[in-house]
């Protein structure tokens, strides 16, 4: 195989990417290298499906529970840390295996990114306490004063977008908008990728998904959800809005009932599937696309190793 072989896989909730990445972790002496934006956060290991104790010990998982719930994870600490894991995985004779649901994240690191500096903590913090001060709609229009290209394409209620606008303007005084015009920039530009992205009919996405939830409620994710709501911490951080967490939330604070929790645990588990089912169809352009839900087939297997070998 070629030097500087990256495998990339990407997919929605529920479509067996995970299960994908540790065949092929096993066939090829891989690494697996998280790229999902939840998994990298510890307190939450049932809602946001870490691998198991079982799956880890088949093959060396990297970039998982790496941050507590009150950190405020992004793509560019992400990029950077990915980077470190395939060049070690390289100088190991490993065959790095790229796996997650966080399409910005694939589409950085293969593509390059604007090169937006990081924001200071000071303003981070700032720009938390005015979020949670006025909310996300007031401070969307404060971003439409400095900053109007970037509110138009925005949300009003997307916190995390707009927070993170009205950071980098703080910071730089150049609105993010001017920033994304910039020559994208690869961290990683000697390697070479080999792309999969498993998209399953939206049918096979919905029974999974709704089987997923459950399972994980089975497992202990209320318990989860009452250990972090002990903390206190502030409901804007991206750990804090981890599919499940707000609706078993209202459940635990008495708003709805348990019933009503895991339904809408649910319905926003197929609502977040579908996105990313439309994201990685239409978004990231893949050497090869399975068409349906993957588990454990090892003509898959056999025909990416053939791939492989033919691209080197």
């Amino acid at each position: 195989m070629q030097e500087n072989l990256v495998i990339a896989i990407g997919g929605s909730t529920a479509s067996g990417k995970s299960t994908l990445a540790l065949d092929l972790a096993q066939a090829l002496n891989g690494v697996i290298i998280n790229a999902d934006s939840m998994q990298v956060y510890r307190d939450t290991p049932i809602l946001s499906a870490n691998p198991t104790t079982e799956d880890r010990a088949k093959a060396p998982h990297v970039l998982y529970e790496i941050y507590d719930a009150d950190k405020h994870g992004n793509v560019s600490e992400w990029l950077i840390l990915a980077k470190e894991e395939i060049e070690k995985a390289w100088q190991q004779k490993k065959m790095p295996i790229l796996v997650g649901g966080t399409g910005m994240y694939l589409h950085s690191l293969i593509n390059g990114m604007s090169p937006i500096p990081e924001t200071s903590q000071a303003t981070k913090e700032k720009v938390s306490k005015l979020l949670e001060e006025i909310g996300t709609q007031a401070l969307h229009k404060k971003l439409a004063e400095v900053d109007p290209s970037s509110a138009k394409k925005l949300s009003p209620n997307d916190s995390t977008r707009v927070r993170r606008a009205y950071e980098v303007w703080l910071d730089t005084k150049k609105p993010i908008s001017k920033w994304h015009e910039e020559e994208n920039i690869k961290i990683l530009p000697e390697a070479k990728f080999f792309t999969i992205k498993i998209v399953p009919s939206a049918e096979e996405v919905d029974e999974k998904c709704y089987e997923r939830f459950e399972k994980m409620i089975t497992l202990g994710a209320l318990e989860e959800v009452k250990k972090l709501k002990a903390k206190k911490l502030n409901k804007n951080l991206p750990a804090m809005k981890a599919i499940g967490i707000p609706e078993l939330s209202s459940f635990l604070e008495g708003e709805i009932s348990l019933e009503e929790a895991i339904n809408l645990g649910k319905l926003r588990t197929r609502q977040y599937a579908k996105r990313q089912r439309t994201w990685f169809a239409n978004k990231l352009d893949a050497n090869l696309t399975i068409d349906n839900y993957y588990k454990n087939d090892k003509f898959i297997i056999m025909n990416i190793k053939k791939l492989l070998h033919k691209s080197s």
